[in-house]
């Protein structure tokens, strides 16, 4: 369900804090719980260790809370930013905790817009499901200093001694007591509510491999009285310390690597400034960045980050947006030009009056997609869901049956109860839970990075399929500004006049006007020969504009705008230019001292790059399909200098047309992704089937799209769908490595052939392989 359903239907979205999950046997039951409540619909994450929640507004908050806890888990609300336009997607209020006790208070929030409060770790510590690594690390420590000498003593008969079946008891008490006490509560807990989970299947392994040797020790005191007797007593000590020992090695390896997992969310949420300079009253006060108000004015110096959204107001500097967007060129701001908070000012002092504060910012507002995409489900991980909801009570039936059948055919009990503990300890669930959220988790916060927003797990699917791409020209492939691209003497122009005089001229005139071309020739003058004061200016909406510089007469526009002021031109003019206009450009004709002197041309500019990222498009086996409101002539210039062929162009298309072209190739089988920047992409971008905007645009063709390019760079688009697809093949490996591994693993342990420790290190490696996988992404574009 999208963001737009929620917002316009009778539903809300709570999001949820969830502790005590420790494999994906809780999520489906979280789910199932929660699911059981009409209208609810909720998608768990494992190592985030929280929940997205549906819910119709009949349904209270504590209703959702009191389901996890009825399901054994402990809830808390996480509070939602408000969404611009005042929609909040839940209440905002303290948060609450229902959990085995009650009810308890905790108001301390991390925003999405990067201000932390006082539970700034709550982030670090979602990601630590079954302990986090600090936590884990002394009961790691512990088993492992134990559990080598209980295993040389058990396995090594050089080193036996008179009664060293109860040294190797005394020893691994503490093991598989204080150490796999997080195995034995969870599975308690789950008990309680007669619910199973991998902790289940642990802490039965451990515990009847230490019972059942304290046993056979308590039968026959005497059993390792004498090592030299020959007869090997049949006690499971070392297993139940190794066993223990290499799966909290496994969590403890997990555990920090699903923080490094996050990290890139943390730094995007991390990356707004502290506080910030305002003008009141005339004087500077530094403020807390959360408390900043829209139509603040706010001092930024150089080297300091813009606090937040808004338009400078005074001053001239170039801004380092990379943090932002990805690219790594400062760009060139002075009064009247947006500014994005959490960029740097590289050089002069700016005045910013603040446009979006809080969560309405785009720093807010990337952190929230990046968070609700990472909270997603990708279908793919439906399968591994199902799975898992009856996974542990399966595998308990196996261990039983395995026994069973073991005692019954070869009467032969070690060899069944070893089997059968075999069975119970490689089994895992928890690598199938954590091979969607995990793989999500680092794909997407590589793609915050890197200037990438992916909105959600279906999107990873929609790029794998996607075979067209439909580019929007203006601010997509072209830059959606004009510039002069050649200037052109006419045999009529006064002796001794040269290019740069023509443009120093005609810039001073155009200087004073307000029209877009006008300005883009005032621009290309001011950085080249300058410009002169000009007198007796006029101008002429649609026409032109003439004034006087260094005493010259200089009228520059439209034929009709010369002809006006008495100018003729002769077919040598005229034929110059329809030969620009032929050309793709916008054409202004300049007189001088009533003689027709030249012609500027001016193009909207291909940008840098998006040549080479047609090409990357067309390696990625994708149709580059041109599309633009200008003429046929413009569209098929600027696909000839992008490589695009002139069949795969469509021009004079309006807006409604865009989303009529790309039903169009819907309606021929084809996949459709659309790249847009405007209002007028909006409604296209919604129909295609992958809505690609790029986030130098606005914010309704944001909102429309599925990834969002935060850049203005063409080649991001196609690193979007590059980290998109790899993300998805990295979700494909993790799961099949999941199923294949207890495929496999669990048969042949059921027939004897594995030894309970090899199992244990195994199943503690197949999670940590997972997550390890999963990380791969982080070096993705490095």
């Amino acid at each position: 369900m999208d963001t737009q359903h929620l917002l316009n239907s009778n539903t809300r979205a709570v999001e949820l804090d969830i502790q005590g999950m420790t494999c994906a046997s809780c999520v489906a039951r979280v789910e199932r719980k929660l699911g059981k409540i009409e209208g609810v619909e909720a998608s768990v994450n494992l190592p985030l260790e929280s929940a997205r929640v549906t819910v119709p507004e009949t349904v209270t908050d504590q209703q959702i809370l009191d389901a996890v806890n009825a399901a054994g888990y402990t809830a808390r609300l996480k509070a939602l930013p408000v969404r611009p336009g005042g929609a909040s997607a839940a209440h905002q209020h303290a948060h609450t905790t229902a959990g085995q006790g009650g009810s308890e208070a905790a108001p301390d929030v991390h925003d999405a817009a990067g201000n932390t409060a006082d539970n700034s770790g709550d982030h670090a510590d979602h990601m630590a499901h079954g302990g986090t690594a600090a936590s884990l690390r002394p009961r790691l420590i512990l088993a492992a200093v134990l559990s080598v000498p209980v295993l040389l003593i058990s396995m090594v008969p050089a080193l036996g001694f008179p009664h060293w079946g109860w040294v190797a008891a005394l020893l691994a008490l503490p093991v598989v007591t204080w150490s796999a006490w997080p195995f034995h509560r969870a599975a308690a807990i789950n008990a309680r509510h007669l619910a199973s989970t991998m902790d289940t299947l642990v802490s039965i392994g451990v515990a009847a491999s230490y019972l059942f040797s304290v046993g056979e020790l308590i039968a026959n005191p005497g059993l390792t009285a004498d090592p030299g007797m020959g007869s090997e007593p049949h006690l499971y000590f070392e297993v139940a310390a190794v066993v223990v020992t290499f799966l909290l090695l496994g969590r403890y390896l997990e555990a920090n690597a699903k923080t490094k997992a996050s990290d890139a969310l943390k730094a995007l949420l991390n990356l707004g400034a502290r506080d910030a300079a305002v003008l009141r009253n005339g004087e500077e006060i530094r403020v807390p960045a959360d408390q900043l108000a829209v139509g603040d004015v706010i001092v930024v110096r150089p080297g300091e980050k813009i606090p937040t959204d808004g338009v400078v107001v005074e001053g001239r500097s170039a801004v380092d947006a990379s943090l932002i967007t990805g690219e790594s060129v400062p760009v060139e701001v002075d009064a009247d030009s947006q500014v994005t908070g959490a960029t740097i000012n590289t050089s002069g002092r700016l005045l910013v009056r603040a446009t979006r504060v809080g969560s309405e910012t785009t720093l807010a507002q990337m952190g929230r997609l990046v968070s609700e995409a990472q909270s997603g489900k990708a279908p793919i991980a439906r399968l591994a869901d199902r799975i898992s909801a009856v996974f542990v009570p399966v595998v308990l039936g196996i261990a039983v049956l395995t026994f069973v059948l073991w005692l019954v055919f070869t009467g032969d009990l070690q060899a069944a109860f070893t089997a059968a503990v075999a069975v119970l300890v490689i089994a895992c669930p928890c690598a199938l839970g954590l091979a969607t959220p995990v793989g999500l988790l680092t794909g997407t916060g590589r793609g915050a990075q890197l200037g990438i927003l992916i909105k959600g797990p279906q999107v990873l699917e929609d790029t794998r399929t996607v075979d067209t791409i439909v580019l929007d020209k203006t601010g997509t492939v072209t830059t959606g500004a004009l510039s002069v691209a050649r200037l052109s003497l006419l045999d009529t122009a006064p002796e001794g006049l040269t290019d740069a005089g023509l443009l120093r001229l005609a810039g001073s005139v155009e200087a004073a006007g307000e029209h877009p071309i006008a300005r883009a020739i005032a621009a290309a003058a001011f950085s080249g020969p300058g410009t002169t004061p000009v007198t007796d200016f006029d101008s002429a909406p649609g026409g032109g504009v003439r004034g006087s510089v260094d005493g010259r007469r200089i009228v520059a526009g439209r034929p009709a705008w010369l002809d006006e002021n008495g100018i003729d031109l002769d077919d040598a003019a005229y034929a110059a230019l329809r030969g620009e206009q032929e050309a793709g450009s916008t054409a202004v004709l300049v007189a001088v001292d009533g003689r027709a002197a030249g012609i500027i041309s001016l193009q909207d500019t291909v940008k840098d790059g998006s040549a080479a990222a047609i090409a990357r498009f067309r390696s990625l086996g994708l149709r580059p399909v041109l599309l633009t409101g200008d003429n046929a002539v413009v569209a098929a210039h600027v696909a000839e200098q992008v490589g695009i062929p002139a069949e795969d162009v469509l021009a004079d298309v309006r807006p409604q047309g865009k989303v009529d072209a790309v039903r169009r190739f819907q309606e021929q089988g084809r996949t459709v992704a659309m790249a847009g920047d405007g209002v007028n992409d909006a409604a296209a971008l919604a129909q295609a089937d992958l809505g690609i905007a790029m986030g130098s645009g606005t914010d309704v063709a944001m909102e429309a799209a599925d990834l969002t390019v935060m850049g203005s760079d063409l080649g991001q688009v196609a690193t979007a769908i590059e980290l998109s697809r790899r993300t998805l093949r990295t979700i494909r490996t993790n799961l099949f490595w999941a199923f294949f591994y207890n495929a496999v693993g669990i048969p042949v342990a059921a027939f004897g052939l594995l030894n309970p420790m090899i199992a244990g290190a195994a199943m503690a490696a197949s999670s940590v392989l997972v997550v390890a996988n999963s990380l791969r992404l982080r070096s993705f574009g490095k």
